[in-house]
């Protein structure tokens, strides 16, 4: 903690407040750092705005905010920004850019970016179906495809 600045200390509190489900709190530490540019805290604002959490929702909003954090990078906001895009929550929906955005999260480590991937190959969510491509983004999320074979 010795090595933290301000504003690491102002996000680690936001965060704190985030989980613990304190929105009110969480916005007040989380919108400034936001404002100067914390991917983490962008996306935890966008989350916020997406499902009216201490803030009035505003999908539109969080869609931007999550843009930015994916422009850095994080993970997290990739995939939420992706499912976005899937379901047309504060943008045009889009499955082309909902599956380039959940790919670029599967790459950055979250498995459940592979998962959401499959499931869109598998019914053919706004795409044309395709099994095979489905068991291999379930296997790169871990399990075992033949489980979620049509």
């Amino acid at each position: 903690m010795a090595d933290m600045n301000d504003d690491d200390m102002q996000l680690v509190s936001g965060i704190a407040a985030f989980e613990a489900k304190e929105f009110r709190r969480a916005w007040q530490l989380l919108e400034p750092l936001s404002d100067r540019g914390s991917a983490d805290a962008q996306y935890r604002c966008a989350i916020m705005l997406q499902n009216g959490l201490g803030v009035i929702a505003q999908p539109k909003k969080a869609a931007a905010l999550l843009q930015l954090a994916v422009d850095q990078g994080f993970g997290l906001a990739q995939h939420s920004l992706g499912i976005a895009y899937l379901y047309g929550e504060g943008v045009e929906a889009d499955t082309s850019q909902a599956v380039a955005l959940l790919e670029r999260a599967g790459e950055s480590g979250l498995a459940g970016a592979w998962t959401t991937l499959g499931m869109i190959y598998m019914e053919g969510q706004g795409i044309e179906k395709d099994e095979v491509r489905a068991r291999e983004y379930y296997s790169k999320a871990g399990f075992d495809p033949d489980e979620f074979a049509g």
